[in-house]
């Protein structure tokens, strides 16, 4: 599914957040329902900790949010997802 063509809102590339010492993923996704973490129509960018992430997760299972892009965050490098691996047959 791609994702909605809006500008993105939420934290920058470079923001504060992306360096603190507990951050650990980048979320990208699209708010379908008002939640905290956002009002419905919104595509919104967050640098999380493990707890805000946890957040986002159950609020996708709850329907209110689809997570379009993560990452892992290392020391704020943004980690881009590996390739899944194909096996041969």
């Amino acid at each position: 599914m791609k994702a909605p063509h809006q500008p993105i809102t939420g934290h920058d590339l470079l923001a504060v957040e992306r360096f603190r010492d507990d951050t650990r993923h980048m979320a990208e996704f699209y708010v379908l329902a008002d939640c905290p973490l956002g009002r419905e129509g919104q595509y919104l960018r967050r640098f999380l900790n493990e707890g805000g992430y946890a957040q986002v997760l159950d609020a996708q299972r709850q329907g209110r949010v689809r997570v379009y892009k993560h990452a892992a965050v290392i020391e704020g490098h943004i980690m881009p997802p590996k390739p899944k691996k194909r096996r041969r047959k």
